[in-house]
């Protein structure tokens, strides 16, 4: 039986004769052999109940970006340069969960109020943006979404350093957070929507972005807070406690800065696939077409090949020239709202063995959501409080070994990428180990009798963490089927933030001066290590399910 013929084959049938493409030149011919269209495929989207006009339409535009690559001249390449102020949403992600842990000391003696709070309140405005921001973008844009984040946690951040209490410090920085739960899923959705499928594996080097982000906050806090702090809470007026103030002022002023660097330095396209889902093919195919410009390369996308799609799926909703896709901002809410359908939700459940590994991945998900920040937001408390331990508290020496902790996470990114294509280790194996590690060094660090070994601990603790965030973020979407991709990451997402939520409040009722979270935080490290192991599926060398 023959294949049904694509949307695209129609557009070239429709737009010459039979001797026009006999002139074709074997470049062309190379051009349109690398735009085609799986029909196979789109019509199993169309029968799971998602959009066959927008499915179809998408694909020609991800065909599009892998035929123009990422560049002739890859220093000036559009999609080069976008890796770089992508990255900063991977920076901001990590940075300002650290600083609320930098922060903690200082606040708590100034204002006399539980510290967790300030976490608590963080942690809500992160989830809260990653949902917001991950619908937002289909209904205004990536464009506008992908700048005012940034704008928003700086704004926001910079009100914070004139906190005059407790309350509005927990409030600003649940604002704050609202923008910074937005970079991964809007600035992960812009990144892949203008890179080729070939250069994907980009996104998991966007980690090292991520480290930097600890690094430069903790580089930042070492003078500002140690010079200018009160030694403790039984005497801290504002003006002898400004440090903290300071702090956020400044790294406030790096998120403007790195707004400024987004919206008026770099030229910053609205991607194809949201002006295409809003019926603006013309200017989809415009867009297109100026990046291929930019990167010296040509496209042979055409709007015939986008209106033919209407006329092959629209059926007898194609009238007047009238796409059969839906444009409006509800339609657009409802696409995205559409990951977490009964059909795709039942896809990541469709065999005994994928249902095995899309429950654990959540259960992984959400334990490391939890394990981390019940320790890693609360670090410089805990390098405070157990130098006071050892005679050695000095806020010089607590925010150099923060400083030191940070630097060794960076090559623990990096390490990441190497280890995962080993043969015998893997994702799986990678991330089994980096995990179990995690915890035992978490362990580890309350047998510490000195400040030097505490910190040994904790560098040990800092570098395994990165590599396996590294992983995580690296394997969860290949152990997910592809047409439920959206959904499975939304929802293991989803899990992390709402652990997350926890963290700080185990920490209220726990009590941060006993060991307690530290064990807590290992064991739920431990035990995710031995959960990652029970992985059915190893994604290395294979193509994604």
């Amino acid at each position: 039986m023959s294949s049904p013929t694509s949307p695209v084959q129609l557009a070239r049938d429709h737009s010459g004769d039979s001797e026009s493409r006999k002139r074709a030149s074997s470049d062309d011919v190379e051009a349109k052999r690398a735009i085609t269209v799986d029909t196979h495929d789109v019509f199993n989207e169309e029968e799971s109940g998602v959009d066959p006009v927008y499915q179809a339409k998408a694909r020609l535009l991800n065909d599009a970006f892998q035929e123009i690559g990422m560049g002739k001249y890859q220093s000036r390449s559009e999609q080069w340069y976008l890796f770089i102020v992508a990255g900063f949403g991977w920076f901001s992600d990590n940075l300002w969960p650290i600083v609320t842990g930098l922060i903690l000391d200082p606040v708590v003696n100034e204002f006399g109020f539980q510290g967790p709070f300030l976490k608590l309140g963080q942690n809500i405005g992160l989830l809260v943006g990653a949902a917001f921001w991950g619908v937002g973008s289909d209904v205004w844009g990536r464009k506008w979404c992908f700048n005012i984040t940034l704008f928003i946690t700086g704004v926001f951040a910079i009100a914070a350093g004139g906190s005059p209490n407790a309350i509005a410090l927990c409030s600003l920085a649940s604002v704050w957070s609202v923008g910074v739960g937005g970079n991964l899923p809007v600035d992960s959705a812009v990144f892949l929507e203008f890179i080729p499928a070939s250069h994907q594996w980009l996104l998991t080097v966007l980690s090292i972005w991520w480290a930097f982000g600890q690094l430069v906050g903790s580089l930042v806090a070492w003078p500002l807070i140690a010079d200018f702090s009160c030694a403790s809470a039984a005497d801290c007026p504002q003006e002898s406690n400004m440090g903290w103030r300071y702090f956020l002022y400044t790294m406030g002023g790096l998120m403007m800065l790195m707004f400024v660097l987004r919206f008026f330095v770099f030229h910053m396209y609205e991607s194809p696939k949201y002006l295409m889902g809003r019926g603006r093919d013309a200017e989809a195919v415009e867009i297109v077409h100026k990046v291929a410009r930019y990167n010296g390369r040509t496209s042979t996308l055409t709007l015939a090949m986008l209106k033919d799609v209407d006329r092959t799926h629209g059926g007898s909703n194609w009238v007047d020239e009238k796409p059969a896709l839906d444009t409006s901002a509800k339609a657009a809410v409802l696409r995205k709202l559409n990951m977490f359908s009964g059909g795709h939700v039942k896809s990541l459940f469709a065999t005994r063995k994928l249902a095995y590994s899309t429950t654990l991945l959540i259960i992984l998900w959400a334990f490391i959501g939890l394990a981390f920040p019940l320790y890693n937001g609360f670090l410089t408390f805990f390098l405070a409080l157990r130098g006071a331990h050892f005679g050695d508290s000095s806020l010089y020496i607590t925010y150099r070994n923060q400083v030191i902790v940070s630097v060794i996470g960076v090559p623990g990114a990096l390490l990441a990428g190497w280890m995962v294509e080993l043969p015998y280790l893997g994702r799986k194996g990678t991330l089994a180990i980096s995990t179990l590690i995690t915890g035992v060094f978490l362990f580890a660090s309350t047998t510490a009798r000195t400040s030097n070994a505490f910190l040994g601990w904790n560098c040990g603790f800092t570098f395994a963490s990165n590599i396996m965030y590294g992983v995580l973020y690296a394997v969860s979407p290949e152990l997910f089927p592809t047409k439920s991709r959206g959904t499975g990451n939304a929802i293991v997402a989803s899990a992390n933030r709402v652990f997350g939520i926890m963290a700080p409040i185990i920490a209220l009722y726990a009590d941060l001066s006993t060991p307690v979270p530290v064990y807590v935080s290992g064991a739920l490290f431990l035990v995710s290590g031995l959960i990652a192991l029970l992985l059915p599926f190893e994604p290395r060398g294979k193509a994604a399910l």
